[in-house]
């Protein structure tokens, strides 16, 4: 493959915004000034760039925006972008700027975006992975993950005392689509009684053991996290489901939802999107096309895109062990 020469670099977000991606774009910016980079920001993903919506970077556009959540660079999903005629008005408003590079900061929809125009026009492209979900695969975390679990557990906090005020049952359910990452972590620092996840089913006969367990054990609180997108259902499903055969609680419903995805962005946040975005335009410059940038073990790593889209991340199996022991 031969190693192209960048002169030129965009970046995007796309797909549902997470804490951090500005600290990403931050990153990448001010790495391109360094190797005397021009950069360019386009505006609302890949919408965006069909509308030509792209604009060249100065340093005051990236002045104190690495403690901000959200993105400055706005985010869109765009069903045309998804057709070929789409993809195809997208590399001509790049080469109308005459971009060679393409910095992509999202999830896994965003990320399949990068690796279909890389495939059809060469336009050479790194993803970062931007989602507070932490189901891309070549990376211990995604942008966004540790925050949100702050979050969640900061809300947990405040359920409790009124839990506790009140012998209230809560059920909270928190974002993470099909994975469980964010409810595990959840659980673990809020002390939840039960945890449910995607990854692993959890027959409505056994929380209703464990929940009458500890009536008997006489614990004060009784918060149980759900993770949204689970087999047997979302929090006002299976909250619906305990009252039948425990009618004596008082149960209450709380779905966390969007709220888990703003706010600043934690230490943890900034410093992997920082490291990231350095990486993602040094690994465009030293011909690394078409992958992902990542972190593992503390080290970064370029994980080609299309097997950290496909590649099935598990819940560690400890982590749903010490849920477990802990919830007892």
């Amino acid at each position: 493959m031969e190693i192209k020469t960048i002169k030129r670099i965009a970046v995007l977000t796309s797909g549902g915004d997470a804490p951090g991606m500005n600290a990403a774009i931050r990153a990448t910016v001010r790495a391109g000034f360094f190797y005397n980079l021009e950069m360019y920001g386009i505006f609302r993903g890949y919408e965006g760039m069909i509308q030509n919506d792209i604009k060249k970077l100065e340093s005051k556009h990236i002045s104190h925006i690495l403690e901000r959540g959200g993105t400055i660079l706005k985010s869109a999903r765009s069903q045309e972008f998804r057709t070929p005629e789409g993809r195809k008005k997208a590399f001509e408003n790049l080469q109308k700027h005459k971009i060679d590079g393409l910095v992509v900061i999202g999830g896994d929809g965003s990320l399949t975006g990068a690796h279909l125009f890389y495939k059809e026009f060469g336009i050479p492209a790194i993803g970062i992975p931007g989602t507070i979900d932490n189901d891309l695969a070549g990376t211990d975390l995604t942008v966004g993950f540790d925050t949100a679990c702050n979050t969640a557990i900061e809300a947990i906090d405040k359920i409790r005392d009124t839990a506790t005020s009140h012998d209230r049952l809560f059920f909270v359910e928190v974002m993470g689509r099909d994975a469980g990452f964010i409810a595990i972590n959840a659980g673990i620092g809020s002390a939840a009684a039960a945890t449910l996840i995607p990854e692993k089913k959890m027959p409505i006969e056994r929380l209703v053991e464990r929940l009458k367990a500890r009536t008997k054990a006489m614990k004060q609180s009784n918060i149980v996290i759900i993770a949204e997108g689970g087999k047997s259902g979302g929090a006002a499903e299976i909250a619906e489901k305990i009252k039948k055969q425990l009618p004596y609680y008082d149960i209450k419903v709380t779905i966390l939802g969007h709220l888990q995805r703003g706010g600043a962005p934690s230490s943890l946040d900034r410093v992997l999107a920082s490291k990231l975005g350095v990486a993602a335009v040094e690994g465009l410059m030293q011909g690394k096309y078409d992958v992902m940038a990542g972190v593992i073990n503390n080290k970064v790593v370029y994980t080609p895109i299309a097997k950290a889209i496909v590649g099935h991340k598990e819940v560690d199996e400890y982590d749903f062990h010490v849920v477990k022991i802990l919830s007892t």
